[in-house]
């Protein structure tokens, strides 16, 4: 503590002993690992609590006298503000959306809140407002209402983006994080790291043969040919954003008191991304993605879901990379491409800071 600052009081939090090791916000905080979950488990929920938020998905779900409901909000800080395959606005709109459409919503009305910074050129705040213009339209949602402030010059870092959206259930549809079950085959929509690469490659200078651009896109009709072919088959969903396809497979194993069971040599990854993450001392599986869908999948709607998958434009790669155990709760564990065994834990930190 530096002189004068008071010790911190953690008396009323449920659980201090997480997070009492640090006093301060640190960016992995914010990073979608082990200490962000503390963040909500100990702190947030204790504070909140209530039905609707204890389910902890990527939406909440309630009941109203015209039928159910899906919530999400959604902040967004990504640096650079445009980047290969999107930009801060269209990640906006579509991270929102698939964040219903995961929770069996459809996505129907957005808000977009902007924390602009002095000085920061109109041009570029009209180039964002138009890229989340022509993604609410591609993603069929109305942006029905939002907010403007402005900080000092020196006091933000150009722009930052909040969204929220509402969605309706689809009728019969009841999928969640607690909902997956031993015998689940576990499906990933198509290639993973795809976003988080994009944006690194970009900081860092890297250049490959063919371009890392970012998966960047809404996910709701994918999604709704999904639930329209097989409908209660699906069990769960998540969009695996930050902390990568490792931190969806880790939450949804806490939240369903299962294991998994993962076969490396199924994961679809680009070799441009491959290499990237191989320069940067990277795991793909922690990348952030943000235009993928993991699905837990009863084992008689397998060859439907994929077929499914493969037949829309984002979801020509899809693969079933591994099934859900009752073996080991709560661990998910990868057979390697040597034959060997290893435990994808969930990250402490942030691997990649700033990258939605």
């Amino acid at each position: 503590m530096a002189d004068g600052e008071s010790t911190p009081d953690f008396s009323n939090w449920s659980c201090p002993l997480p997070l009492a090791d640090y006093p301060t916000i640190v960016m992995g905080h914010g990073g979608g690992g082990k200490l962000g979950n503390e963040l909500v488990e100990y702190l947030f929920l204790p504070a909140f609590r209530n039905p609707a938020l204890e389910n902890l998905g990527d939406a909440a779900v309630f009941e109203l006298n015209s039928g159910r409901l899906a919530m999400s909000t959604d902040s967004f800080v990504v640096q650079p503000l445009f980047f290969p395959g999107g930009s801060i606005g269209a990640l906006a709109v579509n991270g929102t959306v698939n964040d219903l459409a995961v929770s069996g919503a459809e996505p129907k009305f957005l808000s977009a809140s902007f924390i602009l910074e002095e000085g920061f050129p109109l041009a570029q705040l009209a180039a964002i407002v138009r890229a989340m213009a022509d993604a609410a339209a591609t993603a069929g949602v109305r942006i029905v209402t939002g907010d403007t402030k402005v900080v000092e010059r020196g006091h933000g870092d150009g722009c930052y983006i909040n969204t929220a959206g509402v969605g309706v259930l689809r009728p019969g549809v009841n999928v969640g994080p607690h909902r997956a079950q031993a015998g689940d085959a576990i499906l990933v929509s198509g290639m993973i790291g795809d976003h988080g690469m994009a944006i690194m490659s970009v900081r860092e200078g890297l250049e490959f043969e063919s371009q890392i651009r970012s998966d960047c896109a809404a996910l709701n009709g994918l999604i709704a040919d999904v639930l329209d072919a097989v409908g209660t088959g699906v069990h769960a969903m998540r969009d695996p954003t930050r902390g990568g396809l490792a931190s969806t497979l880790n939450e949804i194993a806490a939240a369903s008191k299962v294991g998994m069971e993962i076969d490396e040599a199924r994961l679809p990854v680009r070799t441009e991304v491959q290499s990237a993450c191989e320069l940067l001392g990277l795991d793909p599986v922690y990348v952030a993605n943000e235009g993928k869908v993991v699905f837990f999948v009863a084992a008689e709607a397998v060859d439907q879901v994929l077929a499914v998958l493969r037949a829309h434009p984002l979801g020509t790669d899809a693969a079933r990379i591994g099934q859900v155990t009752a073996q080991h709760p709560g661990m998910i564990v990868a057979r390697t491409g040597m034959g060997a065994n290893r435990v994808i834990a969930p990250q402490i930190g942030e691997q990649l800071p700033r990258i939605c």
